[in-house]
């Protein structure tokens, strides 16, 4: 009777600790790389002025920001301008959790680059006061991974929802929290 007594009491800090862990759900950066790729080539138009193709942003990870890092290369041309020049967008974004469609999306992106070479001073100081809005616009609420009925199972017969979204080195953590009802 004792041995068992002693078991149990041995055993029930890890019983403590599991049941604190909230269950967690990830997408790894391969996930989310191969996922965004899906969207591209895109073309934006720019204030009907001219037009960028956005090819494949390559993705960093920042966890120590909550924000993950993209970077597009692009191409400018259109109406106004006498051929067509190479460039990069370099943005970073937040993320969230959208119920409705089960899906993580792009939020908040910021620019930190709008670079595009060789192009005629008037028409790059043009783009540049642009550039904040066409990274929103080329960006935000783009749809980074959708969360299937068996990926949120678990959580569903727990009574828990997604929750915070985390950037880690490996990717994306999601949390469940208590399910709140309206």
């Amino acid at each position: 009777m004792q041995r068992r007594h002693l078991l149990f009491l041995c055993a029930l800090p890890v019983f403590a600790a599991c049941a604190s862990r909230m269950p967690s759900y990830t997408v790894t950066a391969a996930q989310l790389q191969a996922a965004l790729a899906a969207r591209f080539p895109r073309r934006q138009p720019v204030a009907g002025l001219a037009e960028l193709e956005l090819q494949a942003p390559r993705l960093r990870l920042l966890p120590e920001e909550n924000r993950v890092g993209a970077e597009l290369a692009l191409q400018a041309s259109g109406a106004l301008l006498p051929r067509s020049y190479p460039g990069v967008l370099d943005v970073d974004f937040g993320l969230r959790y959208e119920a409705a469609d089960r899906s993580l999306r792009a939020t908040a992106v910021r620019l930190n680059v709008l670079r595009i070479d060789g192009l005629p001073p008037r028409a790059a100081a043009v783009l540049q006061g642009l550039g904040a809005g066409l990274a929103g616009q080329a960006l935000g609420e783009v749809v980074l991974h959708h969360l299937r009925d068996k990926d949120l199972a678990l959580a569903d017969g727990l009574g828990m929802q997604p929750g915070p979204v985390t950037v880690t080195p490996q990717g994306l953590r999601i949390d469940f929290v208590p399910r709140t009802t309206p």
